[in-house]
């Protein structure tokens, strides 16, 4: 693989069609969330927050690997608690900018995903990964538990499972992760990206105003308990039901005709 030159931009955007594919660009580095890293990330979701044209987000990493967590020679390098306490706080605020996101997030996981970067991954809305993709939470094995990976990881999977990734750091493979809920599908790796496109063009042709709604609606009730889910769950549906989207949708599918969003 050929050096990248020093200007290189460490995340990368292209737009295509609704969808707005974001890779990671440090591959000599496996895709590591250094500070910068996670700088560009936030800035990169706030820009794609307020961009209506955007209806989703694949999420994807340059090289081998899709990313492989933390930068641990930056974290070395900078060896303080105020350091220490800054980079996850940042992580934490990154990966919480996912889940508050309107669009829809897809995880393209070509490669290896490690400590943070499985987090990453269990933090993104949607995952397709390849059939030679796999997953760890490996920081137990340099001393190190990986606390904020267990967050989104516990989330996605049973406890058990989730609880003996983190203590003993071994690899599963994709379709395990598949299995175990971390991800969507698997696919051979020659046909990830039009696997993909398939779920992506899926979601596009879907009310925005519905998923965006959705989305908020379905993180929000995992918190909570039954009975308040199911009330917040009825208002959220009311209101979806008065708007454009939903009349016309419904006028759509009596009429049999397809549906022309407005968004509203």
């Amino acid at each position: 693989m050929s050096a990248l030159p020093d200007n290189a931009p460490m995340l990368l955007r292209r737009d295509e069609t609704g969808v707005a594919y974001l890779t990671l660009n440090r591959p000599s580095q496996f895709n590591s969330l250094s500070r910068a890293m996670l700088e560009s990330l936030i800035a990169e979701i706030d820009a794609i927050a307020k961009d209506t044209s955007v209806r989703v987000v694949v999420l994807a990493g340059e090289g081998k690997a899709f990313c492989a967590g933390h930068d641990l020679k930056e974290m070395r390098g900078n060896h303080t608690l105020q350091f220490q306490q800054d980079l996850f706080r940042l992580c934490g605020k990154f990966m919480m900018k996912l889940t508050e996101l309107p669009q829809p997030v897809i995880a393209r996981v070509h490669g290896i995903a490690t400590a943070a970067g499985c987090q990453l991954v269990s933090m993104c809305d949607l995952a397709v990964a390849s059939d030679v993709a796999r997953f760890a939470v490996s920081g137990i094995n340099v001393g190190l538990f990986c606390a904020t990976p267990s967050v989104g990881l516990s989330r996605n999977m049973g406890r058990k499972e989730a609880f003996e990734m983190l203590v003993t750091g071994d690899f599963i493979d994709a379709t395990e992760a598949q299995r175990r809920g971390l991800v969507n599908r698997v696919v051979a790796l020659e046909n990830l990206d039009a696997e993909i496109a398939r779920l992506a063009a899926s979601i596009c042709a879907k009310s925005p105003l519905a998923v965006q709604m959705g989305k908020q609606m379905f993180y929000r009730q995992l918190e909570m308990g039954m009975d308040a889910a199911y009330q917040m769950a009825a208002e959220t549906m009311a209101c979806n039901m008065m708007s454009e989207d939903a009349a016309e949708g419904i006028d759509a599918f009596i009429t049999k005709r397809k549906p022309e969003w407005r968004g509203r």
